[in-house]
């Protein structure tokens, strides 16, 4: 019983991954739901210039009018990137109109203002200019990749040559970089880096009893479907606000355990957390070299398909990094509604009082899948805190000294700390319990290993004995209620848009299944999409 109430205590510190509270007691509480919106310390960045954000842009966007915003928007607003590049392609739209398009609107509702959502870190200067060199390499291009000319946004984890990347930490406010190895595949094929999204501080991973969303350098961001009323989910935060309210065209967030399913779910879009290894981590801020792993946020799973082609490839600088030997990008072309038949599914029995779900399952018999009622194995993941905890002490020293500007003056979690100290108020308003936990555990790498083998062997265990007794495809989900699982398994996962509760809370139906299955998890999610089509934008950012 104690060890049970320890587990549920520290589920509370981390409303960005339903982990810990998915031990012995499976619970299954919507981690997007714990932090009371009323003990907010702290909306607005005390460190973001508004004015200074936007002085590279003035000239350029001075005769970028509302009427010209109305008359782009039925080629851009909710559209795929087909739809835009098809738009691009009839000469109804440029990719530098595009970039102005997302420009005014981050400026239009983003900061300091009744609808704010303090989503958007930083802006790529330059982008303008490289819209307009996309715009005349397009009269000289016969094929381009579907990414081309796309504007992107970056968890502000991922670094990018031309913007600071912080991961929402004062102390990294100078970090200049060079690309990070998926920002390099992104730009190889044409993308356009918008700017950088505002992230729960540290990935999550920092203060215990801050909100999701929340950093220094960033704020608070806020969720489109209820400002005040909806949690963002973390720690992809503001990546997935910026995709729902129609900030770019797609977003780029990470995931430890929960962090890219989270807020995708919470904020009405569509997130992929990949096999661990497909891609790249090299130039991310880390928590956990063992279970980070980037991936595309979007509004609908074409594009989800279209930005992970243009990310794989395999990185001799990442460790765990796989050459899948697949082409996703091309892959876009066959998805189609029929990938759902004859597909045999787990759900979970415990969920099915959530009618959101159980009418989710019923759209996918509908397109002939068989479902299998399952109840959750009685497995739990001992230790899960003490693996982030050690697996940090070592990974973030070695993403400073291998990627972080030689400015940075730090080295450790404990330099962190102390910086922090000189300022807390500003640095640090909702303190540094998870730093101070890092220093504190004084594992050691035999521990760790220990660790990881336990935890890996449950997670696989909790989906394999079900998947080889009923012979199943998969596993259907809600949210990221089993994120953990699936973190410590290396399982991929993608979440789709199931509706919305009573109250407005947006809500996603979760497939998982075995690594590399990637196509499969987009075909299915595809499916599922189309059949639904449950994803309405929120209504006051329209």
């Amino acid at each position: 019983m104690n060890r049970l109430i320890l587990f549920f205590s520290l589920a509370l510190l981390f409303s960005f991954k339903n982990t810990l509270s998915q031990t012995t007691s499976n619970s299954s509480k919507d981690s997007t739901s714990i932090k009371d919106f009323r003990e907010f310390k702290v909306l607005d960045s005390k460190f973001i210039s508004v004015s200074q954000l936007w002085n590279s842009f003035d000239k350029e966007l001075e005769n970028f009018t509302e009427q010209k915003y109305e008359a782009l928007r039925p080629f851009i607003f909710e559209q795929d990137i087909p739809t835009i590049q098809k738009n691009v392609n009839e000469g109804k739209l440029s990719y530098e109109n595009l970039v102005k398009f997302y420009l005014y609107r981050i400026r239009k509702f983003d900061r300091e203002n009744n609808l704010s959502l303090n989503s958007v870190i930083y802006l790529n200067p330059n982008v303008i200019a490289e819209a307009k060199q996309k715009d005349r390499e397009l009269l000289n291009r016969k094929i381009k990749p579907a990414i081309f000319g796309m504007p992107i946004l970056l968890k502000d984890n991922i670094n990018t040559t031309g913007m600071p990347t912080t991961a929402g930490a004062v102390v990294l406010q100078n970090n200049n970089t060079e690309d990070a190895f998926i920002v390099q595949r992104l730009k190889r094929q044409g993308a356009l880096i918008l700017g950088k999204t505002n992230l729960s501080e540290w990935a999550y991973f920092f203060c215990g009893d801050c909100p999701s969303g929340y950093s220094a350098v960033g704020g608070q961001t806020l969720n489109p479907y209820g400002r005040r009323s909806i949690d963002t989910g973390g720690s992809s935060s503001g990546s997935g606000v910026a995709v729902a309210t129609n900030f770019c065209v797609a977003a780029v967030g990470s995931e430890t355990s929960g962090s890219i399913l989270s807020p995708s779910s919470a904020n009405s879009i569509v997130g992929l957390k990949p096999t661990i290894g497909l891609l790249s981590r090299a130039g991310i801020v880390p928590i956990s070299s063992t279970l980070d792993t980037p991936g595309p946020m979007t509004k609908n799973v074409i594009d989800n398909v279209i930005m992970l082609g243009a990310m794989i490839g395999k990185d001799p600088s990442d460790a765990k990094s796989i050459n899948s030997g697949e082409n996703l990008l091309s892959f876009s072309d066959s998805l189609n509604m029929k990938s759902l038949n004859g597909k045999r599914f787990g759900v979970f029995k415990r969920l099915m009082e959530d009618s959101l779900y159980v009418n989710a399952i019923q759209d996918i018999k509908g397109q002939g899948a068989e479902i299998i009622e399952l109840d959750e194995e009685k497995l739990d993941l001992p230790n899960f805190l003490r693996l982030l905890n050690l697996d940090m002490k070592k990974d973030l020293p070695t993403y400073l000294v291998n990627h972080a500007n030689q400015s940075v003056n730090i080295t450790s979690v404990e330099d962190v700390i102390v910086f922090n100290n000189q300022d807390s108020i500003n640095r640090a308003p909702y303190g540094q319990k998870l730093f101070k936990g890092i220093v504190a555990d004084l594992g050691t790498e035999f521990e760790l290993e220990a660790i990881k083998d336990t935890l890996k062997t449950n997670g696989r265990l909790f989906f394999d004995i079900p998947m080889k007794a009923n012979n199943l495809d998969g596993i259907v989900s809600i949210n990221n209620y089993h994120a953990g699982f699936a973190a410590v398994a290396e399982y991929p996962a993608i979440t789709v848009p199931m509706g919305y509760t009573s109250t407005g809370k947006p809500r996603g139906l979760t497939f998982i299944s075995k690594p590399l299955s990637e196509k499969k998890l987009l075909q299915w999610a595809y499916a599922y999409e189309q059949a639904s089509k449950r994803r309405k934008a929120p209504k006051n950012y329209n």
